[in-house]
This record gives structure tokens, C-alpha cells and sequence, in this order.
């Protein structure tokens, strides 16, 4: 059997404890070489202790035999008063030393000492009891803003708290199995769809689409459609379950016109519109993915969907909007109309064309003909020609332009 090994260790944070006496410990994500991801708590004191043990371990890469051969990276030894400053002020530099040692040579970043340092411990899964009164209090890392050894942190943050809709049983050790009606903290929301979650005194990871705000039924942080799309390439095949969703193969072009958070987003392949799921997506402008985007590739399942779930139990008087299948496709369909018709190409055929009643077909029958004035008679006006779908789409009413809109896109 393959030894794990550890392959990206992020710095989420600290949060600051009042049980059993105050103090702060570091938020640290660990991803495995196994696709899994664990969530740790670690006091600096205890990762400066396990950074001594390494050197004593590993004498010639720490340099204590000639300075020139050092490759362990430094960590500053812990002030004597662990306050909130320096917590905040070490996050930076604590960043730096663990990406520099997960990326030294395997004897030193796959031995079993670091193996086990950042392996998951029981109370990290299961944190101490809370203090009666104080409430421990989290401070999120900035993700936005380069991290340097300066205050990089958005805090304190209360983190989000949603409501569980209906029961979900975990279908894996890194999830939660949870019941109608509990509340949940947010620690991470991954675009795919999977949220990072504790619960009383368990964490692990919840699809978003069994999750409710507690202020609204809709999500404020949803972005509104784009149907001028982005687009995106395919990095696996799905075949469609749900009537709404649409089935594509591995390597194609298509475009993003609503990310939802709930992990399935609106995609359009053509005319065709339907939901995929967005972990199985990734952005053409993008040359090189990022750790987070390989992470959610690999993922093996996308999350469920809202509408496969039963019983749902909300404590909204309304239920969440949601735009329907047959909108999506008549506003996108709107949308690749007008921009057809701005294309650069049918401005200039415009522009040639003469004033739109004078248009005629080359038909003899049909052929207006200037005559002087005066000399007229009372025959039957000539039937002018059937206008054009250009000037059909400039001159008339929105319901005809939607009827025109869908019969060119069929």
C-alpha cells in the first residue's frame, strides 16, 4: 500500500479559546495525497516544539553542521505572552514555513514525524467543551491580498450560520451526518458545492443544497445570470439525470451563464441550456490550474441536487426563487439574437441597404415606379414585399421578436 503523504497545507485562520483557559490556535487545512482534507488546530508553541524536534532530526539540513547546507526553513521562537497581535502578526510567516516544508525533499516532508505532526488528532475532530459564557471567536485569513508577515486577517468574523433543511446521512468518514432543523458554522465555501462545516462539536463537509440562510430563503452572495457567458472546458463527462441538466463529454467548449453556490451551474452548449455540475468544469483563459481548482476536479461525485431531495423543511414562509429551465433558455436565446444582430457584419449590410420602404423583391409585379405628379388612377395599390427579420426585429413589438428569436435558434 502506497504511504500517504502530504500534498498542500493552507493556513485558514486562528480562533481565539476561553476553555480551559484563554488562548489561540491556527487553523490548518491539510490535503493528502489520498484527495483527502482535514482540518487541524495547532497552537504555535507546539508547531516551534515540533520544528526543534525536525532539526535535532535532520542536523546537516538544518545547518548545525556548516550554515551553507541548511534547506529546513527558520521559524521565530514563541513570545512568552501569547496575545491576539502576535497570533495575528505570525500568520505569515507560519504560511511560508509550511509551504517551504512541504516541498523539501521526501526524507524530510514525507518522514513520519511530519506525517504524523499534521495528521488528524481526536480533538481536533472533536474541539473541548465551550466556555459557559464566552463564545470562541474566528478569525478568517484574507484570501484576496498577498500574505505577508503584516495583519492580513478580516476579524473578527462570526463565522455563517445556516440551517440544516432536511436529513443527510454521510456518505464518506469526511462528512457530517446531520438532522432537519441544526445549525451549522460555515468554516470554507468551495465552489463546487461542498461547505466545510462544524456542527456542536464535529466538522467535516456538507452539500450546500441541504443548507438554508437563516435571514432569507435566497442566497445574497448568489451572483445574478450572465448570459454573455464564460467559457469553460470540460474536464469529465456527466450524463444528465434531471430533465434541466444537460449531458456533455470530457474536452468540451461551453459557457457559464449562472454560477450557482449550490455547486450546479447554468451552462450553455449552443442553444441547448441546462445545469452541470461546476467541479467537473474549468476556465479556458486559465493556463494552469490552482491547488483549489485540483482539488474540486478530483472530487469523485458532485453534490445533490436541491430539488432530489425529500422532505425539506424550511423555515421560510416562501420558498427559495429560482429561475426556470424554460427562462434560461428564452433569455439566452434573447441574448445570442442581439448579439447577432450587433455583429459588426450586419451593421455594415445595414448601412448599404437603402430605406427600409423602398425594400422590394425583383418581381416584375412588384416593382414600385416613380410617376409625375398628378398622374394617378384609382387602381389597386401595389402589396409591398414581406419585410425583412432585421427590420422586424428594429420595428416591432417584443412579443414578435421573442416568436422570431425562437424560430431562428430552432
Amino acid at each position: 500500500m502506497e504511504q500517504l503523504y502530504i500534498r498542500h497545507v493552507e493556513l485558514l485562520g486562528f480562533e481565539k479559546r476561553f476553555f480551559p483557559s484563554q488562548h489561540y490556535v491556527y487553523m490548518i487545512l491539510v490535503k493528502w495525497s489520498d484527495q483527502s482534507e482535514k482540518l487541524i488546530y495547532r497552537r504555535y508553541p507546539e508547531i516551534h516544539e515540533f520544528h526543534k524536534t525536525l532539526k535535532e532530526m535532520f542536523p546537516i539540513e538544518a545547518g548545525q553542521i556548516d550554515a551553507k547546507d541548511r534547506k529546513i526553513p527558520s521559524l521565530p521562537a514563541p513570545k512568552w505572552l501569547d496575545n491576539y497581535k502576535n497570533t495575528e502578526t505570525r500568520q505569515g510567516t507560519l504560511t511560508e514555513y509550511c509551504t517551504a516544508l512541504i516541498h523539501l525533499e521526501a526524507k524530510i516532508s514525507q518522514c513520519k514525524m511530519v506525517r504524523d505532526f499534521f495528521r488528524v488528532r481526536p480533538e481536533d475532530e472533536t474541539p473541548p467543551a465551550p466556555h459557559p459564557f464566552k463564545r470562541n471567536e474566528t478569525y478568517v485569513m484574507s484570501k484576496g491580498r498577498p500574505r505577508s508577515n503584516t495583519s492580513e486577517i478580516t476579524g473578527p468574523i462570526m463565522l455563517d450560520s445556516y440551517r440544516v433543511i432536511a436529513d443527510y446521512s454521510k456518505s464518506s468518514k469526511y462528512e457530517l451526518n446531520l438532522k432537519a432543523g441544526d445549525l451549522v458554522e460555515i468554516v470554507e465555501k468551495c465552489p463546487n458545492g461542498w461547505w466545510f462545516c462544524h456542527c456542536e462539536a464535529q466538522r467535516g463537509w456538507i452539500p450546500a443544497s441541504y443548507l438554508e440562510p437563516l435571514d432569507g430563503p435566497d442566497e445574497s452572495e448568489e451572483p445574478e445570470p450572465n448570459y454573455a457567458g464564460e467559457l469553460y472546458i470540460t474536464t469529465k463527462a456527466y450524463k444528465a439525470v434531471e430533465k434541466d441538466e444537460v449531458t456533455l463529454e470530457s474536452g468540451e467548449i461551453i459557457e457559464v451563464i449562472h454560477k450557482l453556490l449550490d455547486g450546479w451551474w447554468v451552462v450553455r452548449k449552443g442553444v441547448e441550456t441546462g445545469y452541470y455540475p461546476s467541479m467537473f468544469l474549468h476556465k479556458t483563459e486559465e493556463g494552469k490550474e490552482t491547488d483549489a481548482e485540483k482539488s474540486v476536479v478530483q472530487r469523485r461525485t458532485p453534490p445533490p441536487r436541491r430539488t432530489t431531495i425529500r422532505n425539506i423543511n424550511s423555515i421560510h414562509a416562501q420558498g427559495r426563487q429560482k429561475i426556470s429551465q424554460d427562462a434560461y433558455r428564452k433569455n439566452s436565446r434573447r441574448y445570442i439574437q442581439q448579439r447577432r444582430s450587433n455583429s459588426p457584419q450586419l451593421r455594415r449590410h445595414r448601412s448599404s441597404t437603402k430605406s427600409p420602404l423602398l425594400e422590394r423583391k425583383p418581381q416584375k409585379d412588384n416593382i414600385a415606379t416613380l410617376r409625375p405628379q398628378g398622374d394617378y388612377d384609382h387602381k389597386t395599390p401595389i402589396v409591398p414585399p414581406r419585410p425583412s427579420a432585421e427590420l422586424i426585429m428594429e420595428r416591432c413589438t417584443e412579443n414578435t421578436c421573442k416568436k422570431i428569436s425562437i424560430r431562428t435558434a430552432r
